[in-house]
């Protein structure tokens, strides 16, 4: 194994010259912790079980116990389990995890799904020397169902890891797990187990490849589809860490920091445990993943002594750096064939009411806005829970039954952002695209974010009924609103996108090199000439032509494309570009990303929430919601109903968005 860590042995070293030092940090009144951390975090795990035992023999003290009187907080944890082995720090992490009132399931996840079997073994032999205790019984105790089952396979350490690979038994694992899920009513949870369990990093990755082939899904889509809850977490742990080990703690480290609040055990536990193995591939990934540094979201999420001794351990910026390492290249290359090979089944949370009657609706609605006041529930009720083509059968019902505009009536009893959210659900996906794009541009200031995502995101077909409703109802073509509000190559972008022209269907593979190399050669070409390349082929060809693409261009250049947008390219065209590299990569995430800013941190912007509900809401907001998760650790239906309450005194704008969501994951 070879081991790309930011802390290795120190030169020169001499524990009985470092257990002076500490001890000398200590004495007196107070403690020199810069000296202390300085040296904690500059000598590998094995120099500082050697600094322990010089400490002793000198001082006749114990280190760790002086440690912990001298310091204190965040700050004393870190250094604490720093200054213990492996071993015995994952024995410490999983018997906090257990012991007491409620279980941190995460973290028995996390470690099980991540270790190898030295290192579970090893923790084993830890656990029971540290508290006399049987670690398999302590979280058998503590868990239940599959969860605990699988969680006792790992316990084991007995994954195979020879690294031999029978193609034969590569088909039939695959052919099984298909078998035990998507195959058949119901899961075979224990198929499941058996074989993420037991059978080998490179044989799974294998099996994972020829599962996608026979499914048509990915494995971690198929287990979110079958199973839920700890299980269905762990499972996806073992898969994540099973496609790239340094991926999956890039993620828990993002989760750990990411929103209001730090989850220091988890930040303290990964960047303890894989700051001598694979930090500087956890760094990368990091980078790939979140386009920030690690070092940096450590430098913005912490402060103080706790700050620095992170970011000792983390060891450097990777903003400041340019290619990848070769394990993130091969990641971000494999991601790309993931990506391309995956068919996502798009799923609405809105479909078509059944025994619909588009008169007794007209009816009913004008009923609740007749007379004083206005019933908001009943509106709500019918107008979220029909699909738009029937809100049109109802539209043209309330004029043809009663000489009247639906729209008009349901503006002068409705207010605010319940208003605006009940008239974006009835006009037509065109009228209401038209609509957004002309609000964007319109009085002082431009919001250039709405008009990428909507231009990014819509098919020819939805572009072209958008152009048609824009020029019916602003007696302009939007090319031209586009021209008159919009300048440069950010321009010049969006009027390309607005034509409704990029080429549909699969990959030209014909074209798929050329394309890329095009791209690669475009990095090397002056700021002017590369937007130019870029936009002719981001702005032109299929999603599917683009996956293909973007991942022969890592193999090409050694970057991912995401990257060399970010560093080359500034402002809206950088912007344009990023969303397009994200729509092709994951649509319904990008759209996750784009509703967490719209409610994250203070105030929430309203218009952009409205308008992706409204316009996904009957094409996939529940892969949306599953990305929602996935990401953020919080459903969105949850995230809505905190972020809304705010200025939504009666309720009735969080409630009809918390309809279009479609339920709680």
């Amino acid at each position: 194994m070879v081991f790309r860590g930011t802390i290795t042995d120190a030169q020169d070293f001499d524990p009985c010259t470092d257990a002076e030092t500490l001890y000398n940090a200590m004495k007196g009144i107070g403690s020199d912790k810069d000296a202390i951390l300085d040296l904690v975090t500059s000598r590998s795990n094995a120099q500082r079980q050697e600094i322990i035992a010089a400490y002793k023999s000198s001082f006749g003290q114990d280190l760790i116990e002086d440690l912990k009187y001298e310091l204190t907080g965040k700050f004393e944890r870190l250094i604490v389990s720093l200054m213990r082995t492996p071993a015995y720090h994952d024995a410490k992490e999983i018997h906090d995890a257990v012991k007491g009132v409620g279980t941190n399931e995460r973290c028995l996840i996390e470690i099980l799904a991540s270790r190898n079997n030295k290192q579970i073994q090893d923790m084993v032999a830890a656990y029971n020397d540290a508290y006399g205790r049987d670690i398999e019984e302590d979280i058998t105790a503590d868990t239940s169902g599959h969860f605990k089952k699988m969680l006792v396979v790992l316990l084991q350490g007995t994954r195979d890891e020879s690294g031999v690979v029978d193609a034969d038994l590569v088909g039939q694992d695959a052919q099984d797990l298909y078998a035990a899920g998507e195959e058949q009513w119901g899961t075979d949870e224990a198929k499941f187990i058996m074989i993420l369990g037991n059978r080998s990093v490179t044989h799974l990755r294998m099996v994972f490849d020829a599962y996608e082939t026979i499914a048509e899904v990915s494995i971690e889509d198929s287990i979110k589809n079958e199973l839920s809850g700890d299980f269905e977490r762990l499972m996806l742990a073992v898969v994540q860490c099973i496609r790239s080990v340094s991926m999956f703690f890039a993620r828990r480290l993002y989760k750990s920091m990411k929103g209001l609040g730090t989850a220091d055990n988890t930040l303290i536990r990964i960047m303890i445990s894989r700051s001598e193995i694979d930090m500087l591939d956890i760094r990368e990934c990091f980078r790939l993943r979140y386009e920030k540094s690690l070092y940096n979201m450590i430098k913005d999420d912490t402060s103080g002594d706790y700050k620095r001794t992170l970011l000792n351990l983390c060891g450097g910026d990777d903003d400041l750096a340019g290619e990848f390492f070769p394990e993130a290249a091969q990641i971000a290359y494999k991601m790309w064939e993931t990506s391309a090979m995956t068919k996502v089944q798009l799923r609405p949370t809105v479909r078509p009411a059944p025994g619909f009657d588009p008169a007794a609706d007209a009816q009913a609605l004008r009923k609740a806005m007749k007379g004083f006041g206005t019933d908001e529930d009943a509106i709500i009720n019918i107008v979220a829970q029909r699909s738009n083509a029937q809100r049109q059968d109802i539209r043209r019902a309330f004029k043809s039954l009663l000489g009247r505009d639906l729209i008009k009536d349901l503006k002068s009893e409705l207010s605010k952002n319940l208003e605006r959210l009940i008239i974006g659900l009835m006009l037509t996906p065109g009228e209401f695209d038209a609509k957004m794009m002309r609000k964007a541009m319109e009085g002082a200031g431009t919001d250039e974010h709405a008009l990428i995502e909507i231009l990014v995101t819509r098919s020819n077909e939805e572009i072209h009924a958008m152009n048609a409703a824009y020029k019916h109802a602003y007696k302009k073509s939007l090319e031209e609103a586009i021209q008159s509000d919009t300048s440069g190559y950010f321009c010049r972008i969006l009027v390309s996108l607005v034509q409704g022209a990029r080429e549909e269907g699969p990959a030209d593979l014909e074209r798929t090199d050329a394309d890329a190399q095009e791209l690669a050669d475009a990095c090397d070409a002056e700021s002017d000439d590369m937007v130019m390349k870029f936009m002719s082929v981001l702005c032109t060809r299929s999603f599917a032509h683009l996956r293909k693409v973007f991942q022969e261009f890592v193999r090409y250049t050694n970057k991912d494309i995401e990257q060399i947008i970010k560093k080359e390219m500034s402002g809206d065209v950088k912007n344009a570009f990023h969303a397009i590299v994200c729509s092709v990569k994951n649509q319904p995430s990008y759209f996750a990303d784009r509703l967490y800013k719209a409610m994250k941190g203070l105030g929430t912007d309203d218009r952009a929430l409205i308008r992706i509900m409204v316009s996904r809401c009957e094409i996939d907001l529940f892969n949306i919601r599953k990305e929602f998760k996935d990401t953020h650790d919080v459903s969105l239906h949850e995230f809505i109903q905190v972020e809304t309450m705010i200025g939504d005194t009666s309720g009735d704008y969080r409630k009809t968005l918390l309809m279009l969501c479609g339920g709680e994951d």
